[in-house]
C-alpha cells in the first residue's frame, strides 16, 4: 500500500483550496485506470485521506460516488474494495462501448471531421509498441476510444463512456496480457482513423463495430480463465 500511496501526495496539489469529494473521486478514478489499485485492493480511508488531505467525510463520499460508478463495492464489516468484474460485466461493458462509439461514428455528418487528436494517440500507440511498451499501448487504445467518442462533441456522452472506459481498465488489469491483448488493434486503430480521413464514415463504423466484436471474444476467453484461476487458487 506504501506503493500504492506515494503518487497520492503529487495529486494533493490538485486538490487546491476548494477540495471536494468529486475531485477527490477524479484522482483516485484516475489511480484505479492506471492500475495503482488493482482490482481486489482495500482502500485504507486513514491512508488515502491523509495522503491527499482531506477528511474522512469528504474521502467516504468519494468512495460512495466511485462505488455508484461500480468502480468499487463496500464490504460489510469489512471496508471498500476495488471492484473485480464478472464475466457478465466485461459483455456488458462492450455491449455498452458497441451501442455508443458505432452510433458517435454513424452520426458524425458530413466530412471533413477533426481528427488531430485521434491520429495523436494512434501515432502514440504505435511508438509504444516500437518501444515494446505494452501497457502505454493498452493505454493509447484506450485514448483512442476516448478521443473516438469525444467527436460527438457531448459532455454527457464522455462522462459515460469515462466511467464506462475507466471499468474496461479493471478487466484489463486482471487479464494482464498486453501485448496479446492490444497488439493487433494498432491495425484496426489506423484503419479506422483513414477511413475517417478518406470521409469514410460507413466503412469506419464497420471496421469499429468488427474491432469491438474481435475485442470482446478475446477479452472474454482470457478473462474467463484468469477469474476461474483465481476462484481456485491458481
Amino acid at each position: 500500500m506504501t506503493e500504492q500511496l506515494s503518487g497520492l501526495a503529487d495529486d494533493r496539489a490538485l486538490l487546491g483550496r476548494t477540495s471536494t469529494a468529486e475531485r477527490v473521486a477524479d484522482i483516485l478514478r484516475s489511480r484505479i485506470a492506471e492500475g495503482y489499485f488493482p482490482p481486489g485492493t482495500r482502500l485504507s480511508e486513514d491512508s488515502i485521506g491523509g495522503a491527499l488531505g482531506v477528511s474522512r467525510n469528504t474521502l467516504r463520499e468519494a468512495f460512495r460516488l466511485l462505488t455508484h460508478e461500480r468502480l468499487l463495492v463496500h464490504e460489510l464489516n469489512r471496508g471498500v474494495f476495488v471492484r473485480v468484474l464478472t464475466v457478465e460485466d466485461v459483455e456488458d461493458i462492450y455491449r455498452t462501448r458497441r451501442l455508443v462509439e458505432c452510433a458517435v461514428v454513424r452520426g458524425l455528418g458530413d466530412p471533413p471531421y477533426g481528427l488531430d487528436a485521434l491520429a495523436g494517440v494512434v501515432e502514440q500507440g504505435r511508438r509504444a509498441a516500437r518501444e515494446g511498451d505494452w501497457k502505454a499501448v493498452g493505454t493509447a487504445n484506450i485514448h483512442f476510444h476516448r478521443e473516438l467518442v469525444a467527436l460527438a462533441a457531448s459532455e454527457r456522452t464522455d462522462e459515460l463512456m469515462r466511467s464506462v472506459f475507466a471499468e474496461l481498465r479493471l478487466a484489463f488489469h486482471v487479464v494482464d496480457e498486453p501485448e496479446r491483448l492490444h497488439e493487433p488493434y494498432i491495425a484496426r486503430n489506423v484503419a479506422i482513423l483513414e477511413a475517417l480521413e478518406a470521409g469514410r464514415r460507413e466503412e469506419a463504423e464497420r471496421l469499429l463495430a468488427a474491432y469491438l466484436d474481435v475485442s470482446l471474444e478475446r477479452v472474454v476467453e482470457v478473462y474467463r480463465r484468469r477469474v476461474g484461476e483465481e476462484e481456485h487458487g491458481g
